[in-house]
């Protein structure tokens, strides 16, 4: 009954994505989503280029499923982890800003499934122009950078735009079957969920910050900010992104520069390559100085608060939907209840339209 033009372009058993998010989308956690019966990004814009293939290899020694990895195409290796997935038969890429159509190209000739994320309609449009073989939407409930239309009316007009030619993929406010059974309703091939996977057994998050998405339970205060690199971000409000938002423009760039040189230790990245990516991505979105070099190292910035467990230094990237959230199940547990919970929800649709389509729905 879940069988979506998705898991046959990704080989995964469910239309379940676990999405790529910044140092938490490790090994493990995409491991145990494929193992479920999911779809597992790994996180490739935060792991350090010296460390990128060691997490490659492990995901591949915890699953023999299918799984995919994320990078931007603005990060100094975005070139050796194309390489990297090409040689190591990784089945699927996953974006925001678009590689270049030459990029693209190969990893297509190479069989990779090109997986970028959007937020508009127009996005799509062009996402699939330049070889996008899946659109995953995301809606203004999602963490992260975000936009202000709804899941539930930006899902069906990217549908109506290119889900003739492409699987769509839902995200932004999913957590169950309920969620999974609307977005097909919808017409979209899966859901993909990243805050409720962040709240999961496996997720490599320290208590300490995983308390802060569990003791939020109003996803009314899960606010949308442009205060840190002037793109609006929703998360959850906290020490760090307070100051932010009452900053002003010299003390964002120090902010700003501050973060920026810790982040070179991480990734390996030069002060000339902070600078060279905060140039360009400035150049394309039309940024200020400190807003690129905030965006530019706005891993680092969540680095604190995902891997050092300091939920006051760092920001909370968070979706809406971590307000109704109050547990951390294991994967394979989530997984399993929101399939079943999807089918339960199928056959009663189908037993409500009557005798001779429930029998064909559970064939």
């Amino acid at each position: 009954m879940l069988q979506t033009r998705l898991t046959e372009k990704l080989g995964c058993k469910y239309p379940i994505v676990q999405t790529a998010m910044g140092w938490v989308a490790d090994p493990k956690l995409v491991a145990a989503s494929c193992n479920a019966g999911g779809f597992g990004f790994l996180a490739g814009a935060t792991i350090p280029p010296r460390e990128m293939e060691r997490d490659l290899l492990r995901v591949k020694e915890l699953t023999d499923r299918p799984f995919g990895v994320n990078f931007h195409m603005y990060q100094p290796n975005a070139a050796d982890i194309v390489d990297m997935v090409i040689r190591h038969g990784v089945r699927a890429v996953s974006y925001s800003r678009s590689p270049g159509p030459q990029m693209i190209s190969r990893l297509k000739d190479a069989g990779v499934v090109c997986m970028p994320t959007v937020g508009l309609p127009k996005h799509a449009i062009k996402a699939v122009e330049l070889g996008a073989d899946v659109v995953t939407v995301q809606g203004g409930e999602g963490g992260g950078h975000t936009g202000a239309i709804p899941t539930t009316l930006l899902i069906p007009q990217v549908i109506d735009a290119v889900g003739a030619k492409v699987p769509v993929v839902a995200a932004g406010g999913f957590k169950d079957g309920r969620g999974l059974v609307a977005a097909l309703a919808w017409g979209a091939d899966g859901i993909a969920m990243g805050t409720r996977f962040l709240m999961t057994a496996e997720s490599p998050v320290p208590r300490a910050t995983l308390q802060r998405y569990v003791d939020c339970t109003n996803p009314g205060d899960i606010i949308v900010s442009r205060a840190m690199d002037g793109l609006p971000q929703r998360m959850i409000m906290n020490e760090l992104l307070n100051e932010l938002e009452r900053a002003g423009s010299l003390h964002k760039l120090w902010i700003a520069l501050r973060n920026g040189l810790a982040f070179r230790k991480h990734t390996g990245a030069g002060v000339l390559d902070l600078l060279r990516t905060a140039i360009a991505m400035g150049r394309d979105d039309e940024m200020t100085a400190s807003q690129a070099i905030m965006s530019a190292n706005a891993p680092m910035i969540i680095q604190k608060a995902m891997v050092e467990g300091e939920p006051s230094r760092g920001v909370l990237p968070s979706g809406q939907v971590a307000g109704v959230i109050n547990d951390l199940p294991h994967c394979a547990d989530l997984i399993n209840a929101i399939v079943a919970q999807a089918e339960q929800r199928l056959a009663e649709l189908a037993r409500r339209a009557g005798p001779a389509t429930l029998a064909g729905a559970l064939k």
